[in-house]
């Protein structure tokens, strides 16, 4: 890794957080500064990947000048006072456990608008979609380096806005209606969660996370621990999102356009299970460990729920969707991620937070796909995919048909690819939860989750054996393979599915050292 100054790591934290709004608005102006293009809208189509390949250059950066030595050392801080009368400070800073995610979010946001350059949805103007395409980046990139309670809450908060439009103004089939249940969904649990923010903050005098972490609960009863963790753990667990507060993810992922579905699974999703890890596990353990076996129920169940979904959906003449049915794939993966959680230990966090960008890489390219084989087909339709057109992608696009396999095995868990290590460090947690959990239940909690992962081969290799085997009729419309734009969009995803599952340690380097400090509640 490279050394760099920590004012010069100061800085470009701030710019990774505040580059994408500042693009937003220049977005919006009559012409872009310094773009130019065919059309006005290919400038600001262009803009948009100009100004988040900068930030992704700058998280690059950043990660590489991290110090690789000390990630449970909170570093490139900024603690600035903002709002004196509630003692709120502009406190940004990364460690192990919040700098992957900044990078994962920077890279899906940089592929959704390279693709998007080239392959836009159909809706209004470019100009509003690039605009909140990197209001949502801003949003999402500030949630994982904010240090400040009431700051987590208002980036929190600020991806559902863009997200919302992105999927009501450039979505599919009912996309108004997706777009009024996902934001209905999350603003209540919103406000749920902003009511236990507060009362941690009110009891325990500063809303600043590292000095509630560094408490370790200390400061908070049993009781307000208690109400603070359901309170804030019911917004969390929609986001996630956590069985049964699932519903809004299934029809706001098969209305989305292609690159909402990314942003949605790759990184909207992370942020619920993100401030179970940073907020509720170290600030109020107490009280967390009074609901962790109701939490690992409820992740159980939603494997097993969303496992059965995708089998339902998989089977002939059911008229499933396959964006729909990746959607409920997601359901039962962030399952194993709050098993992980819930098992209060490093080897169970540090699984989930494997997981998570595990998810984040895998189910992100399963979108893409999905997407360009829509663009293809006119269709997700899995009956139509299998039979009217003919897809059997290995004889008419083998290209295609090969990373949609690969995507498939890769999100079954297939040793040697990054959706393995993750459900597997979550299962092993289980298997030995922390001192104060029950070991029966958990190992109960194990063996479902073990059947989880077989009921997840079952529907992925269902799907591969439908769209992509089979004979071709002679009659079939032509597909034509991956694009070169694509290839571009894709390559990156599927290249760090292979690093993260041949070398674990790249990523459980960063993030073990960070646990074992949060989950010991000591000084940073």
């Amino acid at each position: 890794m490279i050394d760099i100054n920590e004012s010069v790591m100061q800085f470009l934290l701030a710019f990774v957080v505040a580059g994408p709004l500042l693009g937003a608005v220049t977005a919006l102006l009559p012409a872009p500064p310094g773009l130019k293009g065919k059309s006005p809208d290919q400038a600001v189509l262009r803009h948009g990947v100009t100004v988040t390949g900068v930030i992704l250059i700058a998280a690059i950066v950043l990660a590489l000048g991290f110090d690789h030595d000390h990630p449970s050392k909170m570093q490139a801080t900024t603690d600035i006072s903002w709002i004196p009368a509630l003692d709120v400070r502009l406190h940004l800073g990364i460690d192990g456990i919040s700098l992957p995610l900044l990078v994962l979010t920077a890279l899906l946001t940089f592929l959704c608008a390279l693709y998007s350059y080239f392959k836009m949805p159909s809706g209004p103007t470019p100009k509003a979609f690039v605009a909140l395409l990197l209001v949502l980046e801003s949003g999402t990139l500030a949630t994982f380096a904010v240090l400040d309670l009431l700051l987590f809450f208002l980036a929190f908060e600020t991806v559902l806005i863009p997200m919302y439009f992105l999927i009501a103004r450039w979505g599919g089939a009912d996309r108004q209606a997706a777009a009024w249940r996902f934001i209905l969904y999350t603003l209540l649990g919103s406000v749920v969660m902003l009511l236990g923010l507060l009362l941690i903050g009110v009891k325990a005098g500063t809303f600043d996370m590292v000095a509630l972490a560094t408490d370790n609960g200390r400061s908070l009863t049993t009781s307000v621990q208690v109400i603070a963790v359901l309170a804030i753990g019911i917004g969390l667990a929609v986001k996630t999102p956590m069985w049964p507060l699932h519903s809004w993810l299934p029809d706001a992922h098969t209305a989305a356009p292609t690159v909402g579905s990314v942003l949605l699974a790759g990184v909207l999703l992370k942020m619920g299970t993100y401030g179970f890890v940073r907020i509720l596990l170290p600030i109020a353990p107490d009280g967390f460990r009074d609901f962790a076996p109701y939490l690992a129920a409820f992740a159980v169940v939603g494997i097993i729920y969303g496992s059965l979904a995708c089998l339902a959906l998989a089977k002939r003449g059911a008229k499933g969707d396959l964006k729909r049915l990746i959607a409920y794939s997601s359901v039962g993966h962030m399952g194993f991620v709050l098993l992980g959680i819930a098992t209060m230990t490093p080897t169970g966090v540090n699984g989930a937070l494997f997981a998570n960008i595990a998810h984040g890489l895998i189910t992100g390219l399963l979108f893409f796909l999905v997407g360009a084989l829509k663009d293809r087909t006119g269709t997700t339709d899995l009956d139509t995919l299998a039979e009217e057109t003919g897809a059997a992608l290995y004889g008419k696009a083998p290209r295609l048909g090969g990373l949609l396999a690969f995507g498939a095995v890769a999100s079954l868990g297939l040793p040697g690819l990054a959706g393995f290590w993750g459900e597997m460090l979550a299962l092993f947690g289980a298997f030995k939860p922390a001192d104060d959990l029950s070991r029966p239940a958990f190992l109960t909690f194990m063996a479902i989750g073990a059947f989880g992962t077989l009921l997840t081969a079952a529907y992925m290799l269902v799907v591969v054996r439908r769209v992509c085997m089979g004979a071709t009729p002679q009659d079939a419309p032509q597909l034509a393979d991956v694009h070169t734009y694509e290839f571009a969009a894709w390559t990156p995803l599927v290249a760090l599915t292979v690093v993260a599952g041949l070398w674990p340690k790249a990523l459980l380097g960063l993030t073990d050292p960070a646990v074992q400090q949060l989950l010991a509640g000591g000084n940073r």
